[in-house]
């Protein structure tokens, strides 16, 4: 699977050495496997700031709101569709764009196990905190450091990408993708966290998100379902997460804050979108 990746610097491919240690091209371009086992292919040019991404905190509050399986059935859909999108190449290489701390993209390894198959799973993400949670998930997972605006994988390399909760590029990802490649992209529905939303704002928006319209030039719709469940909020620490993790929450001045968080239980409904595109 790891010849997969591609030099940034360069574009030509990179290859492991002798102790899976260190990634070279043949212009002699080098990159060394993290401590932690992720592999670092994002330029400093390529960085907005000095730590881009989600931040260590965001990450921490995220990776504990998905181990308590809220957002199980997602995972569980994910799976169920990336299966069947691959059910007919051996060895699919699949790649989690915007994987951050690694929850779905762990779930898709396991999936592909338990069904006793072969598969390459790729998580990408430009947060290093996120990537250094990640690599403590699944070490059969290349883990990746790297901007889904320049993705470091050579050209019809992906049989099939994932987007969830993440910013769309669709040129990239296009690029990335063989001529049967798909693209799996989960979104949120208007009535998404919509208990929240209205404990937050005081009109609130349905959200008037579809990918459609930023990915129709290169990409063909196949699929859509739709995907509606409540969870449970039990205690104040994990709304507080919850308010962490989502744009919502990050919107919110301390003292609307410190309200919300006298809140101790909850009961909020998830809308999510799964839709399935082919490269045209």
């Amino acid at each position: 699977m790891i010849s997969v990746l591609r030099c940034p610097v360069c574009s030509d491919p990179l290859q492991p050495g002798a102790d899976n240690k260190q990634l070279r091209c043949i212009n002699g371009h080098s990159f060394d496997r993290a401590r932690q086992g992720y592999w670092n292919l994002l330029l400093p040019q390529r960085k907005r700031s000095k730590a881009p991404g989600d931040n260590e905190a965001m990450v921490q509050a995220r990776q504990r709101f998905l181990d308590q399986h809220h957002y199980q059935p997602i995972a569980d859909a994910v799976c169920a569709i990336g299966l069947h999108a691959t059910d007919s190449v051996d060895n699919p290489v699949i790649l989690d764009l915007g994987c951050g701390e690694g929850y779905y993209t762990d779930h898709l390894c396991h999936s592909f196990v338990r069904a006793e198959r072969h598969a390459s799973l790729i998580g990408l993400d430009i947060s290093k905190a996120a990537i250094r949670q990640a690599c403590k998930r699944d070490k059969r997972i290349t883990w990746l450091v790297a901007t889904g605006a320049d993705i470091p994988l050579q050209p019809d390399s992906v049989d099939l990408a994932t987007l969830i909760f993440a910013r769309l590029l669709p040129e990239p990802t296009a690029q990335v993708l063989n001529k049967n490649g798909l693209f799996l992209v989960v979104w949120p529905g208007p009535d998404h966290l919509r208990e929240l939303r209205e404990l937050i704002y005081t009109d609130v928006r349905d959200s008037d998100l579809n990918p459609d319209a930023q990915l129709h030039e290169l990409f063909e719709p196949l699929s859509m379902e739709t995907l509606r469940f409540r969870f449970q909020i039990s205690d104040t620490a994990q709304l507080a997460d919850l308010l962490v993790m989502t744009p919502h929450g990050q919107r919110l001045n301390q003292e609307r804050r410190e309200a919300l968080l006298k809140i101790e239980q909850l009961d909020i409904q998830a809308d999510i979108r799964l839709s399935l595109y082919k490269k045209r």
